[in-house]
């Protein structure tokens, strides 16, 4: 029987904390079960598929998140504003977690829950863009270009790549400028 208290949820709550202090490589069954309170076998009866399982389970409460965050900025928002804010909260988001940004899949899982979750997030940027009269396949070309942006942006900064002077936050706003810019124009 599973620990009184303990769920799935839980397991990947410790999971998380441990990701977010030490980065993935420290992410083992081991170690998770010690944050919980719980010896590493008894892991198996909240996680069956065990690490592969835990970091499958990580990859959708990561995307959830994500779409969370994007969907709260853009709440109330519409057009330049709207794609502003889903920038600026997906980047925060980056910024924030760099080590749970970087269990965020890339690529297509072949996964129900993930796809579910994957899908929600498409559909976020999806309807902050529907303001610039976009729909279809125009639609996808757009979505996928401000996720390029965005990941571009998040994954250069997590990753330390912007060490000079000049202020991160005005090349932000000159990213967006540039990318709203483009939308209103994109073709119809």
């Amino acid at each position: 029987m599973p620990r009184i208290g303990l769920t799935p949820g839980q397991v990947v709550d410790h999971a998380l904390a441990l990701i977010d202090e030490q980065g993935a490589e420290a992410l083992t069954l081991a170690a998770v079960a010690a944050r919980a309170g719980v010896a590493t076998p008894s892991l198996y009866k909240h996680v069956s598929g065990g690490l592969a399982e835990l970091r499958r389970m990580i990859a959708v409460r990561v995307t959830e998140e994500l779409a969370d965050r994007l969907a709260d900025a853009a709440v109330g928002r519409s057009g330049d504003d709207a794609v502003a804010a889903l920038l600026r909260a997906y980047h925060a988001y980056a910024t924030e977690r760099p080590h749970r940004y970087n269990a965020l899949p890339q690529a297509p899982q072949h996964d129900d829950d993930l796809t579910r979750a994957a899908t929600r997030l498409v559909g976020v940027i999806t309807a902050v863009l529907r303001e610039y009269g976009l729909d279809g396949s125009e639609a996808i070309h757009a979505a996928r270009t401000v996720r390029s942006l965005a990941h571009g942006f998040a994954s250069l900064t997590t990753a330390g790549a912007f060490r000079l002077a000049e202020d991160l936050t005005t090349t932000q706003d000159r990213l967006i400028s540039t990318l709203t810019t483009g939308l209103r124009a994109w073709p119809a």
